[in-house]
């Protein structure tokens, strides 16, 4: 009978969550809505040497902000839990006694600078098949003496016994077979009596066996992983159960050389973290979401690196990601992060956006440049953001783009004045403020005619005057078609600013 799809991600609170992790997180949840199933989250903490304190929430914030949910976890809780390793100590415990019974594993007792000795003495030392009988081991020792060394305290590892010369068959749903000998893997640590917790091999295991986990969707730097991992299944009598693997590639560099890291982001300008991390006494690291960026832009982003819907589609919400996501269409070379595209899907997202919703979204903006929001129209916002999103990345942009409509230009671009302004321009303008006094109709379309209209009659050059016009309003010779910025400001409005530049601008000397 099939089995109900159940995925995991499972990420250790070392630090923030890095990019290339969400997208997995990513993956994993789309596989498992697409199929009905459960997503679990399971925190990897037993590296206690490497925890820091506030990844566990930053995590779940993360996930929760970019619309990933959780079905189970340490928050959710479940059937299954606990889900934290930490808590599991028990588990583990039982398990590592299981191997050891079985003869599938052995205790060894090598201090560090006893190992450090032997890498210095043997060239290329591996922990194996072939260097394991010379070695402080419960296979070289006898019973008794491992028995006194453990009960006076000794510290000691147990290692998994890998038994040379098969070929090792891991069926990666996106690779296909992969067949590695057994030879060349080494016995890896299971468990550290140091602070009583398995490490990372043995504790993936028997926990995505005890969670009924039927797929592992995770990054290729765990496929060299792989074939131990085959090997554990096996020696706890599982292989009938174990899930599918799938190991996604890698996330690039922006020139594709080499895996993306947080420097690549410092040296280029962008945050290759979810969320802003402010580590203690240390720098803070930009986040996605505190750089602008909208949820639903960055999984779009993130789901198209290293996957393909099968044609040109680019823009999809997350329920049409669901719909279309198959592992058939990933990528088994790695996915060039192209964060100018990241951009650009920000921008389609924000596009998509009411101008009611910008507007609310861009009056904090406003208060951050000491603009009171209230102090204008819900309405007056709204058509303003309207005039100028086709321009922006990020809400951040509307100040640059708009603030003419909220502040009155105090300065005016000194290469617009040079090109614009000559010492006609004040009686011209001048000239234009009677024309704008005496309109009734003050929409664009009717204010646009009387005014083109008295340019022309008047024989004046029409890009000088509208360029003038648009230096006193604006403050700069760019922006939205003119006279929608006159309909929304107003005709009072207007002729002011039209007299604070007449009087304001002076030419160059």
């Amino acid at each position: 009978m099939d089995r109900k799809v159940r995925v995991r991600f499972a990420p250790s609170p070392t630090g923030p969550l890095h990019i290339g992790g969400v997208r997995t997180a990513l993956y994993n949840y789309l596989f498992a809505r697409q199929n009905g199933g459960d997503m679990i989250l399971r925190i990897e903490d037993t590296d206690s040497n490497r925890f820091v304190p506030g990844a566990e929430d930053y995590i779940n914030e993360a996930l929760a902000w970019l619309g990933i949910g959780i079905d189970e976890g340490v928050r959710e809780g479940g059937a299954y839990g606990p889900y934290k390793q930490s808590e599991r100590r028990d588990i583990y415990r039982e398990h590592v006694g299981r191997l050891l019974d079985r003869g599938k594993a052995y205790i060894a007792f090598d201090t560090p600078a006893e190992l450090e000795e032997k890498r210095k003495s043997v060239p290329n030392f591996q922990y194996d098949a072939t260097t394991r009988g010379s070695m402080r081991n419960s296979l070289t020792m006898k019973g008794g003496e491992v028995d006194r060394l453990i009960s006076e305290g000794h510290p000691y590892v147990v290692r998994f016994k890998v038994e040379p010369g098969r070929d090792v068959v891991v069926n990666d749903l996106l690779r296909g077979k992969v067949t590695i000998n057994s030879s060349v893997l080494d016995d890896k640590v299971l468990y550290k009596s140091a602070d009583d917790l398995p490490t990372y091999h043995l504790a993936n295991i028997v926990d995505d066996h005890l969670m009924e986990v039927t797929h592992v969707i995770r990054g290729e730097e765990w496929l060299p992983s792989a074939p131990l991992h085959v090997l554990l299944y096996e020696a706890f009598g599982w292989a009938d159960t174990a899930p599918a693997f799938v190991h996604l590639p890698l996330l690039l560099k922006p020139d594709g050389k080499g895996k993306l890291s947080k420097r690549d982001g410092d040296r280029l300008g962008f945050p290759v973290f979810p969320l802003e991390w402010h580590p203690e006494g240390g720098e803070v690291c930009s986040g996605y979401r505190e750089s602008g960026y909208l949820p639903e832009a960055v999984v779009n982003f993130l789901a198209l690196l290293g996957w393909n819907p099968g044609d040109d589609s680019e823009l999809m919400t997350m329920d049409e990601l669901i719909k279309r996501f198959d592992l058939a269409h990933c990528s088994r070379s790695g996915a060039r992060f192209d964060f100018e595209k990241g951009k650009w899907f920000n921008h389609e997202y924000l596009l998509k956006k009411t101008d009611e919703e910008l507007a609310r979204l861009f009056k904090p903006v406003l208060r951050e440049h000491g603009v009171n929001p209230d102090n204008f129209t819900d309405e007056y916002i709204a058509r303003a953001v309207g005039m100028v999103k086709s321009r922006i990345y990020f809400v951040r942009d509307l100040w640059d783009q708009a603030r003419f409509f909220f502040v009155a230009p105090s300065e005016y671009a000194p290469k617009d004045v040079k090109k614009r302004w000559n010492a006609d321009t004040p009686r011209i303008m001048e000239e234009l403020t009677e024309v704008i006094r005496g309109i009734d109709d003050f929409s664009s379309a009717a204010a646009e005619k009387v005014v083109l209209d008295w340019i022309a009659s008047k024989g004046y050059h029409l890009g000088n005057v509208m360029n003038a016009f648009r230096l006193t309003v604006v403050g700069e010779c760019k922006g939205p078609h003119m006279f929608d910025i006159t309909e929304l400001m107003g005709k009072e409005e207007t002729i002011n600013r039209i007299n604070r530049g007449r009087r304001a601008i002076t030419l160059p000397e």
